[in-house]
């Protein structure tokens, strides 16, 4: 791997200074990073290249190295690899080829076996204390891990093995982050998310059945710009995407408000857009970031779709009872018990208060006619 800064990449690449400060932008951007407009500028801080959160992010990239990645994958789907390959802001082409640099990904890598095993040795003897280490799916612990092995060692050996000269770790996914379906009741292979395993390294969890990649590529730039993780939450996700639940940010809270809920998915509440608490929407107790950033390039997001939200950012989510059961989201921590309590509460007095305002002009409109 060179050692020339991200910059003087950039810069052989044929990226102008302009092109260059576009990337900063994006890079602010796509960290959740606040730009405030410069007084009298009459434009929006993010846009102006002289934003003082722009030059810090452009003088990092102007005397860092890319960082090397190792990516390790174990009890997945592959499904965060995938959608990681459809991220919009930075792009995967944009992180890959100038802010870092994917050394051992076995499900992208172009080499196989030996080759490429023996490649991430010597990355992880290069750069030890160096190397971000992220992590793709559970790992089982049953058996002496024999639920999941690769090239005759178990996940838990490689991922000790790796973790021991990472600088930071990221677990994507629900599974990597707290052990996903795999983990689900009965949980036959012991499956566990990676900080329940190691715990003398820094650890950064980005749940979801996938991750959002925008949210990914975020945290992954955090470490890069800044040379260290983000602020995190209880269950160190990053606050800046994580901080509120879907139902802070869901374009049919009015209805919620309003007590207007959807009962089936084919009645006339669903057709108008309305509420899908009814239908198990677990938005109110799942903290993401999926109503601002949403999915494929911005476009939609499962509850704007039609579907009510599953809750996969939170732990045990497919033990939380039926995914179309009102409200059966586990409610594992205390403050969430108590957030679960005053929703449930919201809801009544909502579709309460909803039904007496349209006892009220019911009588009103009988009175009229009499």
């Amino acid at each position: 791997m060179s050692e020339e800064t991200i910059y003087q990449r950039l810069e052989k690449n044929g990226v102008s200074r302009r092109d260059f400060l576009k990337l900063c932008g994006t890079l602010v951007g796509a960290m959740g990073l606040a730009a405030p407009p410069l007084e009298g500028s009459g434009l929006p801080g993010h846009l102006r290249a002289e934003d003082k959160t722009i030059r810090k992010v452009a003088r990092a990239l102007e005397s860092k190295a890319r960082i090397p990645v190792i990516w390790l994958e174990f009890q997945d789907c592959a499904g965060c690899s995938e959608a990681l390959t459809r991220s919009q802001s930075p792009t995967l082409i944009d992180l890959v080829l100038n802010t870092i640099s994917v050394e051992y990904h076995e499900t992208l890598t172009a080499a196989a076996g030996h080759q490429t095993e023996e490649n991430k040795q010597s990355i992880m003897k290069q750069y030890a204390g160096q190397y971000v280490l992220v992590v793709e799916g559970s790992i089982p612990m049953a058996l002496g891990g024999a639920y999941c092995t690769i090239g005759g060692r178990s996940a838990i050996d490689i991922l000790e093995e790796a973790a021991a000269g990472a600088a930071a770790i990221i677990s994507t996914g629900n599974c990597a982050a707290f052990g996903g379906l795999p983990k689900a009741n009965p949980n036959p292979t012991d499956a566990k998310g990676v900080w329940e395993l190691i715990t003398d390294k820094p650890v950064v969890n980005i749940p979801g059945c996938p991750a959002i990649p925008e949210v990914f590529t975020g945290t992954l730039a955090h470490f890069v710009i800044f040379g260290g993780l983000p602020e995190l939450d209880d269950l160190n996700r990053p606050v800046t995407f994580y901080g509120k639940t879907i139902h802070d940010r869901c374009l049919r809270r009015p209805f919620y408000e309003a007590g207007k809920f959807a009962n089936t998915f084919d009645d006339e509440g669903a057709k108008q857009g309305w509420c899908l608490y009814k239908l198990g929407c677990k938005g109110p107790t799942t903290h993401n970031a999926c109503a601002t950033i949403k999915w494929d390039a911005g476009l939609s997001f499962p509850v704007q779709s039609g579907h009510p939200c599953l809750g996969c950012s939170e732990p045990d989510f497919w033990d939380g009872g039926g995914f179309y059961q009102g409200q059966s989201a586990p409610l594992n921590r205390p403050a969430a018990t108590a957030v679960g309590a005053a929703i449930g509460a919201g809801a009544v007095v909502g579709a309460a208060m909803a039904a007496n305002n349209s006892a009220q002009k019911k009588r009103a409109a009988q009175a009229s006619e009499e």
